[in-house]
């Protein structure tokens, strides 16, 4: 009996060291991909070990003020990540990454924006740098729409403007595409599911945040072949 116990122990053991080993997926992102996040985390269970920059709760505080798992603007996704590279052991198959609507940021009294066209392409630059340094494979997220209107009715502490997604939205594709990074277009695919599933100024209901997920889930589960090569 003891002798097959010892066996079995021996054996559980083998089987879980010989299971392949899920690829890693990590999030950094706004406050969209904090909404959406659990739903993307439901949708890769069992095919990726699902990450992401995270707190104890209080960027869900407020969603426009970007601190813990709220990624915030380009410039504090490039600190956050110049912190996490000397980390050996911060090394995802996959970086799935999104900054814009922070970057976009307009204070309405001086209309002075948040980040310039100009440090947003530089970020982003520095951003694929490091990460193509750490052998960190990176996914860009196309940064989701803002409707003026919509928008500047409903936030007083600062604006944001159809005009400027858009220009910032081409700057990272050009970045991306010099580098041969994949976009995900949440762009796109979020705005063809209408205006009326927006609850505020930015965010979406639960039946769009479902579908976001699985649309990126859908472009993720095309990358499998390739982490495996890497392996």
């Amino acid at each position: 009996m003891k002798t097959k116990s010892i066996f079995l122990f021996l054996l559980t053991g083998f089987l879980i060291s010989a299971a392949p080993s899920l690829p890693k997926l990590y999030v950094i992102g706004d406050s969209i991909s904090m909404r959406y996040g659990p739903f993307l985390e439901k949708y890769v269970q069992g095919v990726w070990q699902y990450d992401r920059k995270s707190d104890d709760g209080q960027a869900a505080k407020n969603l426009d003020i970007p601190v813990g798992a709220n990624g915030g603007d380009s410039r504090m996704v490039l600190e956050y990540l110049k912190l996490k590279a000397p980390d050996k052991t911060f090394q995802p198959d996959i970086l799935l990454l999104n900054c814009g609507l922070h970057d976009i940021k307009r204070n309405p009294e001086t209309s002075a924006i948040q980040v310039d066209s100009a440090s947003y392409r530089k970020n982003l630059e520095a951003i694929y740098q490091l990460l193509h340094k750490r052998n960190i494979r990176l996914i860009w997220m196309r940064t989701t729409s803002v409707e003026d209107e919509r928008h500047n009715s409903r936030s007083k502490a600062f604006k944001r403007y159809a005009r400027d997604l858009d220009d910032y939205n081409a700057i990272a594709d050009a970045v991306m595409r010099k580098h041969g990074v994949s976009i995900i277009d949440l762009y796109t695919f979020t705005r063809s599911l209408g205006s009326e599933h927006f609850v505020d100024h930015v965010h979406y209901d639960d039946f769009a945040m479902q579908l976001q997920a699985g649309y990126i889930a859908g472009f993720l589960q095309g990358l499998l072949p390739l982490t495996q090569k890497r392996k």
